[in-house]
């Protein structure tokens, strides 16, 4: 099937997928098996309670919430470039539009997903609704999220039907809320004053950069792959194009993540968690120099940065992959070293107790954490492979001209 869309004189011919090789047949059975995987370790973990987990009384966020917020920020990012051509008027990335939109919803069912099988009492999902209360970050961001989901299938529909005010309207409310969604998803961490690692009135655009950053490594790795395994030509120039947004990214992440770690560096009540997160030689600070600055930042500004290495394509591919395993150390360090470290609710004074106050926390990713994480990431492109299949998501062919 067939659906013609025409930008600037030309045409784009969206199509369906054929879907019926045993390569696709392989591809949707692997990623069944790998989401019956995540199901049953959600139920484990709510039959059982998370005793299971690497979570505990003092750590009660594990990687469940990782993956949530890190889900939340890749489906911004995918939003954002969504309507650079509506918005923004980069038509040349006008064909990407609807694949990207679709992920973006896709990326933050799995977010919520991710939250909800989290919860202790899922069937509690509707409370946050009934009782709204505008100074909790949580009651907001019930809000922001199921509107964001709605203003992302009400862009999907208008692209649809080929109505080009109608895109360019929603695509910019779409850019605005995705904005806002993780501004709301950053403040639950930065407005907790109580931690001293998570209270930061940075966070939430540090978080918007994040999001933008890994959003496009994200996209950039999606649409080489589709089109390279549906045997559609994808312009490399498009694919460098989008490489250098990526290397912009990188350099704002960077120097949000900067500034920061220096402003916590010279208030005297930090000076300790500082330590703890920068210097003490622990996991947490490997995570943060290998994982965030060397893998999320370092090594692929550099590789795009490069002349050689920022065009070629492998290379382009590499710094994506190192982008979006760099992006999810960030949310590691976000969440849980905030929680290892004890609330200093006594300052000045050294606290002890039977109860281990004072002491900081342990916590390691568990095999039911990990194996849920991956079944929902499954899951998510579970439905996406699908959607290309019965739905006309993807152009024939793209070239820089559109």
């Amino acid at each position: 099937m067939r659906n013609k869309y025409f930008m600037n004189n030309k045409k784009i011919n969206y199509t369906t997928i054929e879907g019926n090789s045993n390569q696709f047949y392989a591809l949707v059975g692997a990623l069944i098996l790998l989401s019956l995987g995540g199901a049953w370790a959600s139920l484990r973990m709510f039959l059982e309670g998370h005793y299971i987990t690497g979570m505990s009384n003092a750590v009660p966020w594990g990687f469940p919430i990782v993956m949530a917020i890190y889900l939340i920020g890749l489906s911004a990012g995918s939003l954002v470039l969504s309507s650079l051509a509506s918005v923004f008027g980069k038509i040349e990335f006008k064909a990407f539009s609807r694949m990207a939109a679709v992920l973006a919803a896709l990326l933050l069912v799995g977010a919520l997903l991710s939250i909800v099988l989290d919860w202790g009492r899922p069937d509690r999902l509707i409370v946050p609704f009934l009782y709204f209360n505008p100074r909790s970050m949580f009651s907001l961001n019930g809000i922001l999220y199921s509107t964001y989901i709605g203003i992302c299938f009400l862009y999907l529909w208008a692209m649809f039907a080929e109505k080009e005010k109608i895109v360019s309207i929603l695509g910019g409310i779409a850019v605005f809320w995705a904005v806002l969604v993780h501004s709301g998803t950053g403040a639950i961490f930065g407005f907790v004053g109580a931690r001293e690692l998570y209270h930061s009135p940075l966070l939430p655009p540090s978080f918007i950069a994040a999001a933008l950053s890994s959003g496009t490594a994200l996209m950039i790795l999606v649409m080489a792959a589709t089109f390279k395994f549906s045997g559609r030509h994808l312009d490399d120039a498009l694919i460098q194009k989008l490489g250098k947004y990526l290397a912009v990214f990188i350099g704002i992440v960077a120097y949000f993540i900067f500034v920061e770690n220096v402003s916590r560096s010279y208030i005297p009540e930090y000076y300790e968690a500082q330590r703890f997160l920068l210097l003490d030689g622990n996991k947490y600070t490997w995570i943060f120099w290998l994982g965030l600055v060397g893998c999320g930042i370092v090594i692929p500004f550099l590789i795009l940065m490069m002349p050689g290495k920022g065009k070629s394509i492998p290379w382009i591919l590499i710094a994506c992959v190192l982008v979006i395993g760099g992006v999810l150390a960030e949310r590691y360090i976000i969440v849980v070293p905030g929680q290892v470290l004890p609330l200093d609710i006594f300052p000045g004074m050294e606290i002890s107790s039977e109860f281990q106050d004072g002491i900081i926390a342990e916590y390691s990713i568990s095999f039911v954490e990990a194996l849920q994480a991956l079944g929902i990431t499954a899951f998510i492109f579970l439905l996406y492979v699908l959607g290309l299949k019965f739905f006309e998501l993807l152009p024939e062919e793209v070239h820089r001209e559109g």
